[in-house]
């Protein structure tokens, strides 16, 4: 059935419950790699830099192929994306398990398990958009909870697989654990909205569909698995409206933060670990403050989503967005100076809060700035953005530790890197409002009415003498009226 607009219910927890696995089979999984760092240093012999390309392949990969997992939700199914995306990623770790050399785990555990969690990530966030408006962050925040509760669960227990089975038996262990991924998928129920088809009249406006299909193509959603039938033209016309926002000022700013604030993150989750242990903590306690940021990471991503889901704080998102990158950053630039575990531990808390503020928040913010139909493609790109500071900021963590026999030069490089990325948005924001008011007082010195659409977009109009046509055709789609 179509619905007017996101049911906010429903079978829409069962989609938040789906989501809640997947970030558990994905990106606690991902990060609990970190705990096989000494294991795959010390059994290969390698340095830092080469051991750290592990899990940067696995990050980029799931982050560089984002955008074909969204391709897939949105032509294919988002059910059939995910459950073939749990293959993947659980083939890729068996084989892992039979590894000979860190080039074999390059490519099983970095590439093939990194495209599994791919297929999987953004089409399983973008679904949650789907179903939820007004409730939209703290469904999000529940959903993005999982990479907490999963880090806090499985941070300790692949300590103890790795001692009673050796890294080769935790790793085929996490492979069975991650076929969950395919009961996942077969949660995520579509759903039909009228906003998906907002830009179907225009579209069939175009000469490129022929007479005869435009009472069928009335009925279906523009970009649904029925385009084969169309011409070469309609697929690209299509293409582009799935892709237009990425000209929107607001989504070109948050692009490159989001750059430098991947780049700041990924780092602290490979080298926590071997941090700690350098400084004279022992393996259960490392693995343990890997568990106490995984569980602050939950209350981040769920009060953070409930308070910015509040009124007061509605309106604001973006600067929580702000303050929450900023502190992660402050959190890295104090670390070299903790070197012991009771020092280490209020880190954990504090990292791992505002880590889990942030990554809540990433998808509301990104939907606010291209709105709810875009999302899926958005999110794929936004997540495509993560991989290459994904991929370089470890092994150049890792370079430097190796040249500088200290980790103080990294930890201040991702610093230093997520504060440049909360400064770079806030001055944005700050230019955008100042923008704002200098044209409002321009609009009640001239006597010219402003209309600001949620986009940025600006239209004038005379306030004097408007008769109802002439409301009528200022009262255009905001999407359209930004893409003239």
């Amino acid at each position: 059935a179509q619905h007017a607009g996101p049911p906010d219910g429903g079978w829409g927890w069962m989609i938040v419950a789906g989501c809640f696995l997947v970030t558990i089979c994905t990106r606690a999984v991902t990060r609990c790699i970190s705990i096989f760092f000494v294991e795959f240093q010390t059994y290969f012999g390698q340095d830092y830099a080469r051991t750290a390309w592990i899990h940067s392949i696995v990050d980029c990969a799931t982050m560089l192929c984002a955008p074909l997992g969204s391709l897939i939700s949105n032509h294919v199914s988002c059910q059939v994306g995910i459950m073939l995306g749990g293959l993947l990623a659980s083939t890729g770790l068996i084989l892992s398990s039979f590894a000979t050399s860190l080039e074999h785990l390059y490519l099983s555990l970095g590439v093939l398990t990194g495209l599994g969690f791919a297929l999987c990530y953004s089409p399983a966030i973008a679904m949650v958009g789907k179903y939820f408006n007004k409730r939209k962050a703290l469904a999000y925040g529940i959903a993005m909870s999982g990479s907490g509760i999963g880090t806090f669960i499985l941070a300790p227990v692949v300590q103890l697989l790795i001692e009673q089975f050796s890294w080769r038996g935790a790793l085929l262990i996490l492979g069975g654990f991650v076929l969950n991924l395919c009961v996942c998928g077969a949660l995520m129920r579509p759903i039909a909205l009228k906003e998906d088809r907002k830009t179907a009249p225009e579209f069939l406006e175009q000469d490129c569909v022929p007479k005869a299909q435009k009472r069928d193509l009335k009925r279906m959603s523009i970009c649904s698995p029925l385009i084969k039938v169309w011409s070469h033209e309609c697929l690209c016309y299509c293409s582009w409206k799935e892709y237009d926002f990425l000209l929107m000022p607001g989504f070109m700013l948050l692009a490159v933060s989001v750059l430098f604030m991947a780049y700041g993150c990924s780092p602290l989750f490979v080298y926590l670990v071997p941090y700690a242990l350098s400084v004279g903590v022992s393996h259960h306690q490392a693995a343990f403050l890997m568990s106490i940021l995984g569980v602050i990471d939950i209350i981040g991503n769920i009060t953070f989503g409930w308070l910015t889901d509040r009124r007061c704080l509605k309106k604001h998102r973006h600067f929580c967005y702000l303050l929450a990158v900023g502190m992660d950053g402050l959190c890295c630039l104090f670390l070299p100076v903790l070197q012991n575990f009771p020092l280490l531990v209020p880190f954990s808390f504090t990292f791992g809060y505002f880590d889990g503020a942030y990554v809540t928040l990433i998808p509301v913010i990104t939907a606010d700035v291209v709105g709810t139909t875009s999302l899926s493609s958005a999110l794929g790109v936004v997540y495509f953005l993560h991989a290459i500071p994904y991929l370089v900021s470890p092994p150049v963590a890792g370079w430097l530790v190796d040249t500088t026999g200290s980790y103080t030069a990294s930890f201040l490089l991702c610093g230093f890197s997520m504060m440049f990325s909360s400064t770079l948005l806030c001055f944005a924001n700050l230019a955008k409002k100042i923008k704002r008011t200098h044209l409002l007082s321009l609009t009640n010195d001239t006597g010219t009415k402003q209309h600001i659409w949620t986009n940025g977009a600006i239209a004038y109009s005379v306030t004097a003498e408007l008769d109802q046509k002439d409301v009528d055709f200022l009262a255009v789609d905001t999407n359209s009226y930004s893409n003239r």
